[in-house]
């Protein structure tokens, strides 16, 4: 991927989108992404530290040495940059949930001790997957991202997640839940929760994002579906 191509949010989006087209599934990721990522940091909170800010006496956990720089918190940061070259509006939103997750990471962690800590970690993150792959395999009906791109998929999960949330129209989501689950749904559904930030807010990252990112998306699913019939046939 060369460096145009990785700060490409289209292709991104695109790339993400036509594996999660499904309104469920969506709904499943928006659920469960966000904890992945957190529950990521409480672990790597354990990292060994080069130094540590603070401590902060308002603090009401177990925070008297600060926090810790360390693993965790260039995993954070590395997600953070990454979203605001994406985009610098919901990219600096997306960088700010990065940062509070860091914070209450380390607050958490050290509340816990690594004893405990790694048990809840664990279920969190069985709990979250197992979500996941019931979204693609019942409702998506298609593998995930990961396998095909997992550091795409990986990097982009968060991020799809908040933007998908940013753009949700409930009428629109209840009234697509209440429909037949067929493609043709799954390459609109993207594009009409794209829509309805923009007719709601005016909010686009740039002028004719959501048309380009739609035409993407449906490129990818036919392109998915020819496949998937070459093996069958």
């Amino acid at each position: 991927m060369g460096k145009m191509e990785l700060f490409d949010l289209e292709k991104h989006f695109a790339f993400y989108g036509a594996y999660h087209s499904n309104p469920v599934n969506i709904f499943i990721h928006t659920l469960f992404v966000w904890p992945i990522f957190f529950t990521s940091l409480v672990l790597f909170f354990f990292t060994p530290s080069l130094c540590h800010l603070g401590p902060f006496a308002f603090c009401p956990f177990k925070c008297g040495q600060g926090l810790a720089v360390n693993f965790g918190f260039f995993f954070a940061l590395i997600y953070a940059l990454f979203y605001i070259c994406l985009d610098k509006k919901a990219g600096s939103l997306a960088a700010l949930l990065c940062f509070i997750c860091w914070v209450s990471s380390n607050f958490l962690g050290r509340y816990l001790g690594f004893s405990l800590a790694w048990k809840v970690v664990l279920a969190a993150q069985l709990i979250c997957w197992t979500g996941q792959f019931i979204g693609h395999g019942v409702f998506e009906k298609r593998a995930p991202a990961l396998l095909d791109n997992l550091v795409q998929a990986f990097l982009m999960a968060p991020f799809f997640v908040l933007l998908e949330v940013s753009f949700c129209n409930p009428l629109t989501n209840l009234r697509m839940m209440s429909l037949e689950l067929k493609i043709k749904l799954h390459m609109l559904s993207s594009f009409f929760i794209l829509q309805a930030l923009q007719s709601l807010f005016g909010y686009e990252p740039y002028p004719g994002f959501h048309a380009s990112v739609k035409a993407k998306i449906d490129a990818e699913i036919k392109e998915w579906q020819d496949k998937k019939q070459k093996k069958i046939s």
